[in-house]
Parts: C-alpha cells; structure tokens; sequence
C-alpha cells in the first residue's frame, strides 16, 4: 500500500527554518521513504542539504536544487534539471509559502504583492513547467499545500493577503485539475490548521506571539478541537496519499488536516 516505488517526486520548499520539521522537509522525507526519488528545492541550500542527507542516511534517493519558486525563470531551470536527472515527473508537491499579518489598511502593497508571489505564484509557476511533461506522460499527480485561512479566518487575527493568496491555492487547483483530467493528470490540495513546526519558533513567535513561545504553542493549542496543533508528517501522510496510486480516482478537491479547526470557526 501507497508504494512509491518508481516514482520520481519534485518537491518545493523542501528544507526547514530552523530544527526540527517542516513540511516540505518531512513531505520530502516520507516520500522517499515510500520508495520515491526526490528532487528537493529550496531558497537555503544548506536547509534542503539536510534533508538530502536526512533521506540517504535512510537509504533514499534525493537530489537537491536551490530554486527561488517566485523567478520563472529560476523555476524553468529546476523543472529542465528534474526532467533531466529522472527521465519523467511523476509527483509535484507545491509547498512554498509565507504568512504576514495586516488588514487591507496596515497591509503595505510591497507586502501585498510578496503575498501574492510566495503563497499563488509559486504554485503557478511549478504547475506552469511540470504540467507539459506529465501530459506528455499522460500521468501525473500534483499536490499543492494551502491553508485553513484559504477557507476561515479566526476572529482577532487578520492576514488578508495570506488569506486571499491561499484561497487563491484551492481555486487554482480545482481548475488545473478540471482541465487536465482526462489527460491523465490529478492535482488536489492538502489544507493544513494549526501546525507546530520551526515556523513557529522561528517566525510566528516574533510577528503575531510577541516573542512569548511558550504562550504562543499553548493558546494553538487551545484553539484545536482535538487540543493541540498537528505536526509536519499529518501534513506529509496527506500529501504521499493524495501522490499515490491509491487516490488515482481523487483529483480536484481537498483534504483538510486541522484536528477540526475549521468545524468550529463560524
């Protein structure tokens, strides 16, 4: 069951800000450990060359790229290597993205539109240069990774170009995938809640937790219905699902990994 062995994967943001894991890196991981070959891209070479390693050091096949997901031509480049390294694409998982608080208001327009390029272009752009080789295969499985904001916001935190961007995520891939559904390609999103990963600590301490960490994970995970947040491999295990055989009759829709979050949002 869910053998990936075969396949060739790319996966973007495919490292980690910090220790511990994210979920490209642990997308990227499990993949492999499912029997896939990964092509792992990142910003931060030395975040993807630790998960080549994490992958090899299990025996695994990873190769690496340092690709900036929001330069088309930066993106061309890294789909040309993949294509070339493997001979076909088998798996896309689009998982580059960023959140910035702000109203329509507060929200500056540079912010806006890094928004826009980090959580929608990106996904755009890695659809735009694998989707002509999996059509040429006539197969293919895209997975793009959005967010519980694509679909509720939470009174008292207001991100609206996270929010439009990610929704944004879903919209586009109902409509990729109604468009290449008889030409062999799947693509579906995995909608993740509240998630501890490094992001936390990292970054979400400092722009929304007032550098109080501690506060920060404990009133995450007060808000989950299932009392706490999830991980990065609730993520993954969602994301080598929707990649496998075994969801070949599943393509333009979502599966939401929220411990219920979003059932209790009005």
């Amino acid at each position: 069951m869910l053998s990936l062995k075969g396949k060739f994967a790319i996966v973007t943001g495919a490292g980690s800000v910090g220790p511990g894991w994210g979920n490209g890196k642990a997308t990227a991981t499990l993949l492999a450990r499912q029997g896939a070959s990964v092509f792992a891209t990142d910003r931060v070479a030395e975040a993807v060359d630790e998960t080549r390693r994490i992958i090899e050091g299990e025996g695994g096949v990873c190769f690496t790229h340092v690709c900036d997901m929001t330069d088309s031509a930066s993106v061309e480049k890294a789909v040309a290597k993949a294509h070339e390294r493997f001979g076909r694409i088998d798996i896309l998982v689009n998982n580059v993205g960023g959140s910035a608080p702000g109203d329509p208001v507060a929200m500056s327009e540079e912010v806006w539109d890094t928004q826009m390029d980090q959580n929608l272009k990106t996904v755009f752009l890695g659809c735009k240069y694998v989707l002509p080789v999996m059509e040429r295969q006539k197969s293919g499985a895209i997975v793009n990774i959005s967010s519980v904001a694509g679909l509720r916001d939470h009174v008292g935190r207001t991100h609206v170009g996270y929010s439009a961007s990610k929704a944004g995520v879903i919209q586009l891939t109902r409509s990729t995938a109604l468009a290449y559904a008889k030409k062999g390609v799947r693509c579906n999103t995995v909608v993740p809640g509240l998630m501890h990963t490094p992001l936390v600590e990292h970054r979400l301490a400092k722009t929304i937790g007032n550098n109080d960490v501690a506060k920060l994970i404990a009133d995450r995970h007060s808000r989950v219905p299932m009392g706490k947040m999830g991980d990065a491999w609730d993520v993954a295990n969602a994301v080598v699902f929707l990649a496998s055989d075994e969801a070949r009759y599943i393509t333009a829709t979502e599966i939401v990994v929220d411990g219920g979050l979003i059932a209790c949002i009005p």
